[in-house]
């Protein structure tokens, strides 16, 4: 396969992943910004929670840089319909749209026209629209739109290169982003220890895990109270569950023997030593590293395989 055509499947599936994770990112931030004043007036930056997705995303720099102050309107717009902010939900559909348009002779027509009818219906948003037909409603669309296309993938595509390159891109996204909002969580959004427990404590992990749509499968697993513990078992070590960093490295790892041949050895060792260290990593050892040591590290070695990829596969970006 050309490397170009490689390039434009693998970030195709990339910011579809990206558009899907905004907006829980930013759905579960404007259900917090609903709860009582005094349950979210607790904890560093806990008062103001649109924040948060932009730290999570790493956005918060360039927000600065335009905006003087933090509020809904400007976070969701900017999140959300800024054209200069690559990584808009707006701005992820028109890549993806662009990408697929691009590589057709790739992928399936359904999948081509799935992804153009949703470019199609996001450039008819604005952000009046968006307060109109209710902001839950706009993000339950975009991660519909997600479903769907990973849907069409599954069920028309050819499990050759193009499939496999689109379902790496995939997990690499999503991996990164799991590990962000867990590492938001520990490190930034951390209560006080009068809070740790209470109602404050309570409703980060449960929007932590609904961001991951992972609350369900928690109370189905443990049957018991959120605990930290336990959320970080469940989104780092298990691999039942779709979004854990565990979930993704076998899904990478896996892709990458199909892909690498001996001149690629190097990045498949990359990936699978990065997968032994989740497949058997125990709870306990990652909480005594220190979670936020280890999501650092993890987001780091993801970042590095990220780049190895796309040397040894696709564009090289210089």
């Amino acid at each position: 396969m050309l490397c170009r055509t490689a390039n434009e499947l693998y970030w195709m599936a990339r910011h579809i992943e990206r558009a899907e994770n905004t907006a829980r990112l930013l759905d579960v931030t404007y259900r917090t910004s609903l709860l009582p004043y005094q349950v979210r007036d607790s904890g560093l930056g806990w008062a103001e929670p649109w924040a948060v997705p932009l730290i999570t995303s790493g956005l918060a720099t360039p927000y600065y840089e335009r905006f003087s102050s933090v509020s809904a309107e400007s976070v969701l717009r900017y999140m959300i319909f800024d054209g200069t902010n690559p990584s808009s939900i707006y701005c992820c559909m028109r890549t993806s749209r662009e990408s697929a348009r691009s590589v057709r002779g790739a992928i399936t027509s359904e999948m081509y026209e799935d992804l153009n009818s949703a470019w199609i219906e996001m450039r008819g948003y604005d952000y009046a629209r968006l307060e109109a037909g209710g902001v839950s409603e706009f993000f339950d669309w975009v991660k519909m739109r997600s479903h769907l296309f990973r849907g069409v993938t599954f069920g028309t595509m050819l499990r050759d290169e193009a499939y496999h390159f689109i379902r790496l891109g995939t997990h690499i996204e999503r991996a990164d982003n799991t590990a962000r909002i867990l590492d938001t969580k520990y490190h930034i959004l951390l209560p006080s220890v009068t809070d740790v427990g209470g109602a404050v404590d309570y409703y980060q992990w449960q929007s932590l895990l609904t961001s991951v749509s992972g609350f369900e499968a928690y109370r189905k697993i443990y049957s018991d109270v959120i605990s930290p513990h336990r959320v970080a078992e469940l989104l780092v070590l298990r691999d039942d569950m779709p979004r854990s960093l565990h979930s993704c490295m076998n899904f990478i790892s896996e892709t990458l023997d199909r892909l690498c041949d001996e001149h690629s050895r190097e990045l498949s060792r990359q990936a699978g030593e990065l997968h032994a260290r989740l497949h058997f990593g125990r709870t306990d050892e990652i909480i005594h590293f220190g979670l936020h040591e280890y999501l650092v590290d993890f987001l780091e070695r993801i970042s590095e395989l990220g780049g190895e990829i796309s040397r040894v596969f696709l564009v090289p970006t210089n």
